[in-house]
């Protein structure tokens, strides 16, 4: 599987207050990009699976929430992961 345990804490890590800190918004907007990175690049030899697709339209809406709560709550951290992240918008 492309998202093991040890791949999540470093991403969580990375992007976290720490390898344990899974609620954060930087965190889970994290996950979320690569896990859009994977479904993409998926996708892009598997054009008729329409259930990944769907996922990733799901996954995506995800994230714009996310990025909308950060945004509302405190900008300079928006700023901050979208420019970390490399998130257009």
């Amino acid at each position: 599987m492309y998202l093991t345990k040890e791949v999540k804490e470093e991403i969580f890590a990375k992007h976290g207050k720490g390898s344990n800190d899974t609620g954060s918004a930087e965190g889970q907007i994290a996950l979320f990009t690569h896990r859009i990175n994977h479904l993409t690049e998926h996708l892009k030899k598997n054009r008729k699976d329409f259930n990944t697709e769907r996922s990733l339209v799901k996954l995506v809406g995800k994230r714009r929430s996310l990025l909308d709560y950060l945004i509302k709550k405190d900008i300079l951290r928006y700023r901050a992961i979208v420019k970390e992240l490399g998130l257009r918008k």
